[in-house]
């Protein structure tokens, strides 16, 4: 196996180079708050672009934190036995930077498995979920750095879509026919770094599969000058903003509010991770800074040769370890 990031037996102790923000714990805390407050008001549109005996699909929508109207694909067992005193498991799944839910064929094999499942439109990438701005500087080149130039943190955007992702569980948790104790979720790259804040921040959840996490360490990965593909945006804000870097302490301090690996310690779901060790895009370093500061039950599973791609027999697995919920 080539090199070129930390050596195993430093990854495997590694715990992140980014600044976490002294005041990190009662941010999420006022946005968990302000969520609490924001009503969700779910409706599910039935979906008849795949129509099966064992399946039923929905457009379900429900509101975000600012007001935003956010959309998810819900496809659930068509169960003539369903009742609140029989609930059954269910799992979020959460695509990656810029995608949408895609087909709904892909959701087909957890509902036909027994398990609803619901997969998030990030707000204002490629789906159908509303994105309602109000931010001071750059939005052109995307959302990792949207709202960064802001003196309002709050502004961020990916601290709303975290809590889009918190929204989702607790519309699905809410339904009858769903039991609350048995809600996994999982997802790859933006969608890892998203299931990975979903348990952080909706401690209910049993189970979670992250695979490559995205949002991971951003100092690290400035360090490595692997500030591109989906970290290009740290580059091209830096140039624009703070070319002579007098400013970077407090832009990646900033940053840290919307880094998973600070976020991990909350974690109370048991995890099943996935990496590959030569992934340049999301580097093992910045995925391993995230893994060791979960202190609820975990395993990685590595993947020496792989980089940020699909990663042979972790489908299989996941959908395994989820069935266990």
């Amino acid at each position: 196996m080539p090199a070129f990031d930390l050596p195993l037996d430093q990854l495997r102790t590694y715990r992140g180079a980014s600044p976490r923000p002294a005041d990190f714990d009662a941010y999420w805390e006022a946005g968990l708050r302000e969520l609490d407050h924001t009503d969700p008001d779910p409706v599910l549109v039935p979906n008849s672009t795949i129509t099966t005996p064992q399946t039923e699909c929905f457009d379900l929508w429900f509101t975000g934190v600012g007001g935003a109207r956010i959309h998810a694909q819900f496809v659930r067992p068509r169960r003539s036995d369903v009742t609140t005193a029989n609930p059954g498991p269910a799992v979020l799944l959460f695509h990656g930077y810029s995608a949408a839910c895609g087909d709904w064929s892909s959701l087909l094999g957890f509902a036909g498995a027994g398990l609803a499942i619901a997969m998030l439109d990030c707000r204002g990438q490629g789906g159908a979920s509303e994105d309602v701005g109000g931010v001071k500087g750059m939005t052109l080149r995307g959302h990792f750095v949207r709202g960064l130039a802001d003196p309002d943190p709050t502004k961020l955007l990916f601290r709303a879509i975290y809590l889009d992702t918190v929204q989702l569980a607790r519309v699905v948790m809410a339904q009858p026919e769903i039991d609350a104790a048995r809600v996994g979720a999982f997802g790859g790259s933006q969608g890892g770094a998203l299931t990975l804040a979903c348990a952080a921040l909706e401690p209910r959840l049993k189970r979670i599969a992250p695979a490559f996490p995205f949002l991971s360490d951003f100092r690290r990965v400035w360090a490595m000058d692997l500030a591109e593909n989906a970290y290009e945006e740290l580059r091209y804000f830096l140039r624009i903003n703070d070319p002579c870097h007098e400013r970077v302490e407090e832009i990646f301090t900033r940053l840290g509010y919307i880094d998973v690996q600070h976020l991990a310690p909350r974690i109370q779901a048991e995890v099943l991770f996935f990496t590959g060790l030569m992934d340049n895009v999301c580097p093992p370093s910045s995925q391993f800074a995230v893994f060791n500061r979960i202190t609820a039950p975990k395993e990685m599973v590595m993947y020496p040769d792989f980089a940020h791609e699909a990663l042979p027999g972790a489908a299989d697995r996941t959908f395994n370890f989820l069935l266990g919920l």
